[in-house]
């Protein structure tokens, strides 16, 4: 049994990453960025008004102005500003010729053609490529896209954007005591739930899942199911069949499969009986059958994987935030994953009892970790939730 830092060490330790294709940005939500991007214009390309009022030249602040001309955003100014003069300019539009200075509407007063400013005003243009020069890196290779990124490729001109391929990940779920959700289990079986709880996180961390289904207790059935993930997927995950039982098939068909085994026990709860391996290129996770502990062990070492094939760094959703309770344990070998509710600022430990209570995850906001051979945590000690 190895320490939990040392498997995720070894398991982000894989080599392989996945190839790029170039997609339309309207397709990239969740995406991993496989290039640079860089801005073909200056932002702004012209000196900019920012917000609504007249362009003038600053010496002429305390004067009375012609009002000359009246720009929109969009056009472009027909007359150079003079001394004595101004031109009324919206927010967005280019600063004519000659003016240096705009100031905003609400200090100005205008009766006909003149104009005259009170107060104290503050000069509302925006520099030609204060904010971006033509060449600068705008979005960096490895970032995640979301609707800001969207927003940042329509303005630079690149609707199309190199992404790294998604993995497809199978998912195995073995066992005879399991049925599918929509056939009702006999005494003796219960429905498959982190079957297709895998499923799910496979989506959410943005890679393809597919299901192959429930493998039944037999070495022939196993075997040809985990043959077939290995010839169809980057990432295999098995559920189910890695502990010590008499029909626990999962390690020696990997061992006959030719699968090099990089560990199969951690010391980590739940979650103990995580194996991971790999084939050429092909990874396979032997995950527990218990709900809880496939989806923590998912969430702590699949995850990241998943995320560093793409390049990308994940790096979880977590608030440091008080105890509302002491917390104590009589055995401290294992580093623990405990489900908690976060109530006014104030994390509370939720209603769990253990790995197969997978009622208390939906009940709860996220995970604190307790680390090996720490007893006790205090009411009013911070510590890292790790958010759902």
């Amino acid at each position: 049994m190895i320490l939990f830092e040392e498997a995720k060490r070894i398991v982000l330790s894989t080599p392989r990453r996945m190839g790029i294709e170039t997609i339309h940005f309207h397709s990239s939500i969740g995406r991993i960025i496989a290039e640079n991007v860089y801005s073909d214009l200056n932002f702004p390309p012209f000196n900019k008004a920012a917000m609504d009022g007249f362009a003038i030249k600053e010496a002429d602040i305390n004067n009375v102005l012609e009002i000359i001309e009246t720009v929109a955003a969009g056009q472009t100014p027909q007359k150079k500003v003079e001394t004595g003069q101004a031109t009324k300019i919206m927010t967005g539009a280019p600063v004519p010729e000659g003016a240096d200075f705009v100031i905003q509407v609400e200090l100005s007063e205008t009766t006909e053609n003149k104009v005259k400013f009170n107060g104290h005003p503050k000069n509302n243009v925006i520099p030609k490529a204060k904010q971006l020069k033509t060449g600068d890196i705008v979005l960096h290779k490895g970032e995640k896209i979301d609707a800001r990124h969207i927003a940042v490729l329509a303005s630079v001109g690149h609707p199309n954007i190199q992404v790294y391929k998604q993995p497809i990940i199978g998912v195995i779920s073995t066992g005879d005591e399991i049925v599918e959700p929509e056939n009702t289990p006999n005494p003796s079986q219960i429905r498959n739930s982190n079957g297709h709880q895998l499923v799910a996180q496979v989506a959410q961390s943005n890679a393809i899942p597919k299901y192959y289904g429930i493998a039944i207790d037999t070495y022939e059935a196993t075997y040809n199911a985990i043959k077939k993930g290995i010839d169809e997927c980057d990432i295999l995950l098995l559920t189910g069949g890695v502990s010590m039982g008499d029909f626990d098939f999962v390690p020696k068909i990997m061992i006959d499969l030719g699968i090099k085994i990089h560990f199969d026990r951690v010391a980590v709860k739940p979650g103990k009986p995580t194996t991971f391996g790999t084939i050429d290129n092909i990874i396979i996770f032997g995950l527990p059958g218990n709900p809880v502990s496939s989806f923590v062990q998912f969430e702590l070492l699949t995850k990241p994987l998943i995320y560093q094939l793409m390049e990308h760094n994940y790096i979880p959703n977590i608030s440091r935030l008080q105890l509302s309770e002491t917390y104590k344990r009589k055995k401290a070998d294992r580093q623990s994953h405990i489900p908690v509710q976060i109530i006014d600022s104030l994390v509370y430990f939720s209603n769990y009892k253990g790995s197969s209570h997978i009622h208390a995850l939906t009940e709860s906001s996220g995970l604190i970790t307790i680390e090996k051979d720490v007893f006790e945590i205090k009411k009013g000690d911070f510590i890292d939730v790790r958010l759902f």
